[in-house]
Order: C-alpha cells, then structure tokens, then sequence
C-alpha cells in the first residue's frame, strides 16, 4: 500500500510529497532538531563517514532537502563537487540560502530534480548520498536504479533512513512518541496538518534492514551493508554498483 501524505488529494505520491515538503521548508530545520532531540545530526555523521575510505571526488545528494547530508559531506570530505537534487523547489531555495551563507554556492550545487528521473548521464558520480529520502520515493526500486545508473563503476551508494527499534519496551516507547507526540508537535510548528502523520505512516510500511539489503542486491549493489543506530530508529545502508 503507498503511503500519501494528503489522503484526500488525488495528486500521485511524487506530487504530494513535493508540495508538502514546499508547505513545510520554512521549518524544516527547527523541526528536525526538535523532535530527533539533535541526534540527526550524529546519523548524519555516521553516514558520511562511511565514505571516508572512497575519498569520492565527485558526490550527489538525492533527495537533498535544505542540504544538510551535503553540507556534511564537504565539512568531512571536502570533495570537489557536490550536487543535490531535490523534487522540492521550497526545500531547495532554503539548502541554497544556507550554502550561500557558508560562501560553499561553488562547490554545492543544489537544483530541483526528481529522484526516479535524474538528469544526470549514466556514471557520473563516485558516490551517492540519500537521508531520508528513499522512503518518499513513489517507486522504490525506479529510483534506486536510477542512482546506480548515475554511480560511476564501483561507486557507492549510502542511504541514510528511519527503521524501526526492536527492543520490546523500546519499540512500544518509540511508536507512542512517533504516532501521538511528533505529529501533535509537528503540526503545531509547521501548520500542516499531515506532514509529520505521514513521517510516522511512511516509516511503519517502509521496507527496513534486511527487506531493504535484499531490494538492492536484487538490484545488483555489490557488497551492502547494514548498519543499525540508536536502537534501531535509523539505519545506514551502504552499497557498491
């Protein structure tokens, strides 16, 4: 079943996604940091790292957002170009706003692209990056062809994206703050009364751990990986083309 953010639209998923992220890119940021309590920004972190050994002179971002997996990359790589890519004009101009800020608008390169869809040739980039993003996709396994088209051979693909705890009381702890309290808080701050009743709808039916290794190498990623973090709410998938 394909999880919607505006139920009542008849718009298809990649369209409701956009025009939600559009609805919510002003708070975007402040939200993130609120309800993960900060720790987004260690997985993000882990995930770069897991680059480290590549030394990728050449990254895309999909799904980039307002770009901050792509401001960490260049903070802990400092390759000579990265592109992001986001379906989301609102969350782009934002990402944009704060590369400029950070004088980096030369080396960051965010545009408005859709993940299934890339308008990039075939091995492009050493490596690409996703944070939270693949489980918007409206077709999973399309966009994550389309990123193995666009990987350079041997290049690496890292997806940073929520799971699910499977400590018993932890799990139970995780579902009530997710189903009750992040939407409540995130429809008080963002005003939009279904972004974040679908984050939560959107992780519970998302394919995580070994479903999700097992559609890439079906795919024809060599070498994936799995890596679990803070009991199981994230995860870091990597994978080699």
């Amino acid at each position: 079943m394909t999880v919607l953010p505006y139920k009542d639209s008849n718009d298809g998923k990649k369209e409701q996604v956009a025009s939600m992220f559009d609805n919510i890119s002003s708070k975007y940021d402040l939200l993130n940091r609120v309800l993960s309590g900060g720790i987004d920004i260690y997985w993000r972190k882990v995930a770069i790292n897991k680059l480290k050994s590549k030394q990728p002179k050449t990254i895309l971002d999909v799904a980039t957002g307002t770009g901050d997996l792509a401001l960490q990359a260049w903070s802990t790589l400092q390759p000579e170009k990265i592109t992001g890519a986001d379906i989301s004009a609102g969350m782009v101009e934002v990402g944009r706003e704060k590369v400029a800020k950070k004088g980096l608008s030369d080396k960051i390169d965010l545009q408005i692209g859709d993940s299934e869809n890339l308008p990039f040739e075939d091995n492009s980039f050493d490596a690409v990056t996703v944070a939270f993003g693949v489980r918007n996709f409206e077709n999973l396994e399309k966009g994550l062809s389309e990123i193995q088209r666009v990987l350079r051979p041997n290049g690496t693909l890292v997806v940073l994206e929520f799971s699910q705890p499977t400590n018993f009381l932890f799990k139970h702890l995780y579902r009530f703050y997710s189903m009750k309290v992040l939407p409540t808080i995130g429809k008080i701050v963002s005003k939009d009364n279904s972004a974040y009743t679908y984050l939560p709808e959107s992780v519970e039916k998302f394919p995580y751990g070994k479903a999700f290794t097992d559609i890439l190498d079906k795919l024809g990623y060599k070498s994936v990986t799995c890596t679990p973090l803070t009991f199981g709410i994230s995860s870091v998938y990597t994978g080699q083309k």
